[in-house]
């Protein structure tokens, strides 16, 4: 299994949060129009969204992070994760939203990329809404089911392999469907779980995966100065920075954004979406 992002040092932070989590068998879905794979990183009106080349024998290609040089970038980046048996948990009021983050990114003015799953769009529709046409953020994809897409990925349970492409693209529809109408053409494994035969599946899709090369620990996390710590230790030029958009998961959140946005500033460093770390990248992963 090929494995992102410092692998199981990397991925560790999450599990628990991910282990909790139950997702709905995936269905038929109504095909998204999405880009074709590309590798463009330029930047112009008429272009897309910048994308990687892809992989070897055209799979699906992985970025971690920018490139490590002079320009201090960051991207962070917010998971909104919620499956389908969690809705009557959200019914009795749980939450799986946390608007107080959004309302901090907006006020501090920090550029955003939220890898939302499918489910959550349909639970949060005007959230979705609204972050999907404020000009800060961009959304992409973080699947329709939060099925792994390979075993042995935090237990959770797993997608066939003919099942891939099409939770993808029921995410996508979802979407589009709340009223998100530019989803980028990018995708976060559940779990940041993935081998070769889920980069294969999904390469007609035409996404480009994104990973993460800091792992915030805000997953279940009580304590924000430790999580915001942990932020402020891995960051370097390029970085993404793995957080969740999930109150209930993750009720830290915001009191780290609100922690780590002005140290970093102090810093030199600013923060970017992730399309620009692409598009920096020059088609390159």
């Amino acid at each position: 299994m090929i494995r992102s992002v410092r692998r199981d040092t990397t991925l560790c932070a999450l599990g628990a949060a991910l282990s909790a989590l139950a997702a709905c068998a995936p269905h038929e879905a109504t095909r998204a129009p999405l880009p074709a794979p590309s590798a463009t990183a330029d930047a112009s009106p008429m272009a897309g969204p910048p994308t990687l080349a892809p992989g070897p024998a055209g799979l699906t290609p992985v970025f971690e992070h920018g490139p490590r040089g002079r320009d201090k970038a960051v991207a962070l980046t917010f998971d909104a994760d919620m499956t389908a048996d969690q809705g009557p948990r959200a019914a009795r009021g749980e939450r799986f939203d946390n608007p107080g983050l959004v309302a901090a990114l907006r006020e501090l003015k920090v550029p955003a990329t939220v890898f939302m799953t499918g489910r959550w769009a349909e639970e949060y529709p005007g959230q979705a809404r609204a972050i999907g046409r404020n000009p800060l953020f961009e959304v992409a994809n973080h699947s329709y089911s939060h099925y792994a897409f390979t075993e042995e990925c935090y237990g959770l349970p797993t997608v066939g392999e003919e099942q891939m492409r099409v939770d993808v693209e029921r995410a996508y529809a979802a979407l589009r469907k709340v009223g998100v109408r530019d989803a980028m053409p990018y995708f976060r494994f559940p779990g940041g779980c993935y081998d070769r035969r889920a980069l294969k599946a999904l390469s007609p899709v035409g996404v480009t995966a994104v990973q993460w090369d800091v792992v915030s620990g805000d997953a279940f996390a009580t304590d924000a100065r430790a999580v915001a710590q942990e932020v402020l230790d891995g960051v370097r030029a390029g970085s993404v920075v793995v957080l969740h958009c999930t109150l209930s998961a993750a009720p830290t959140t915001e009191r780290v954004v609100r922690s780590v946005v002005p140290e970093l500033r102090d810093r030199g460093f600013r923060f970017v979406k992730v399309s620009e770390l692409i598009g920096a990248a020059g088609g390159r992963a």
